[in-house]
């Protein structure tokens, strides 16, 4: 899609609103238009024959109008090209859900023969179970970041890392990782961060992976995933989305279109909310310790003295439910939801206790969130906490006490 871009770089919150959109004008539109077509007329079947052979064969975007919804949507197209451009990638493709994203890449790269994958808990837990249960075919090395290049086979097709992790937000060297893998592409799940934090490739990431279900869309009302690539990769996954059915509704793409252009202004409101309450849970005796990553976001961890579940029960402005990145603040236990599918030693021994609490910030005022939090923090079945003291601890500085950063930007 050629939108007549400027050669002079833009700033995110520029281009957040306006990447996707640059034609509307001359269209003479303000908003998108949403094509909610599922096929499309032709009178020329020998031309559509040759079209079809093309996308067949290269995986490349047709030229001229849509043929069928499976091949490509123009309101799903229009939400591609701007993540790809906050992303600083070539191109992305997007699917119907985060894991039907992940499951295209596993497929995309068994298909050349390369079945094996090198992981680094911990992983969002859906995305551990497709590696860890083999239901593709694949075959998962986990190791930690240091293991990653002994840990490379000649089969070995995908090394993937979250940084931050869900749900223990450690963070990954990104660079380092993306030396140690070699020609191997190096896949990184982005949803925490969003390229409002960090772009992966700038890094040396080949790959990024969004569930677009959370902060790209942002507001809990649509779901969608999403892959930012280089072309060739691209051409290949739209391959396997075109196969396999895995494709994002249009009305999601306009939604997540729309989420975009918001997109800087969320995470930032959000994540300045998100340090102010790490730095009061910090010195909270009722917190045995919080995590919170170096760049900062919006998303907080932190394990809690007394019961959880007691937290969970009692909280009343927030939200007690899985998912995250909207406007509204959720919490959740992840041994409960988000990891129950991980096997609980694989979950321990990647820092997911059972006193672990998952918080999504959202944009309510601090002091309301603070009030209700704290209240739930006391309800009455709450146990006694020892008298040692907690210690704010960035995920990625191994249990070693430090100073609560402040998002970069705010």
């Amino acid at each position: 899609m050629d939108y007549g871009l400027s050669a002079t770089p833009r700033a995110l919150a520029t281009e957040a609103v306006h990447a996707g959109r640059e034609d509307l004008a001359s269209l003479g539109l303000h908003a998108p238009p949403i094509d909610l077509s599922t096929t499309y007329p032709s009178y020329d079947a020998r031309a559509e024959a040759a079209r079809i052979d093309e996308f067949a064969t290269t995986g490349a975007r047709l030229d001229g109008p849509p043929v069928y919804a499976r091949l490509d949507n123009p309101t799903v197209a229009r939400f591609e090209e701007a993540l790809a451009r906050l992303e600083g990638t070539e191109s992305a493709v997007a699917f119907a859900s985060g894991m039907a994203a992940l499951t295209a890449v596993l497929l995309a790269r068994a298909s050349q023969g390369l079945r094996h994958v090198v992981a680094v808990r911990p992983l969002y837990g859906c995305s551990d179970h497709l590696l860890d249960a083999g239901l593709l075919g694949t075959e998962v090395t986990w190791t930690d970041p240091a293991g990653i290049a002994e840990a490379i086979r000649p089969d070995t097709g995908l090394v993937m890392v979250e940084s931050p992790a869900n749900p223990t937000l450690a963070e990954a060297d990104i660079r380092a990782l993306a030396h140690s893998c070699g020609s191997v592409p190096l896949l990184v799940d982005n949803t925490f961060a969003t390229p409002v934090l960090q772009r992966p490739v700038e890094q040396g990431a080949r790959l990024v992976l969004h569930s677009a279900t959370k902060y790209l869309g942002g507001h809990g009302d649509v779901m969608g995933g999403v892959v930012a690539c280089d072309e060739e990769f691209a051409r290949t996954l739209r391959q396997v989305r075109f196969a396999t059915g895995g494709v994002l509704h249009p009305l999601a793409g306009y939604l997540l279109l729309r989420g975009l252009a918001t997109l800087p202004v969320r995470v930032r409101a959000a994540s300045a909310t998100a340090a102010e309450l790490v730095r009061r849970l910090a010195t909270d005796p009722r917190i045995a310790r919080v995590h919170y990553p170096r760049i900062g976001g919006a998303m907080i961890a932190f394990e809690v003295y007394g019961d959880p579940h007691d937290v969970i029960a009692s909280v009343r402005l927030i939200t007690p439910a899985v998912s995250l990145g909207s406007v509204d603040t959720l919490i959740q236990h992840p041994a409960s939801i988000s990891h129950r599918i991980v096997a609980e030693g694989d979950r321990r021994s990647a820092g997911v206790s059972d006193r672990l609490l998952r918080m999504s910030v959202g944009l309510e005022d601090v002091e309301d969130l603070w009030r209700d939090l704290t209240e739930a923090l006391s309800a009455p079945r709450a146990e006694a906490p020892p008298t040692a003291a907690p210690a704010a601890v960035p995920a990625s500085a191994g249990g070693r006490p430090v100073a609560v950063p402040r998002p970069a930007g705010l």
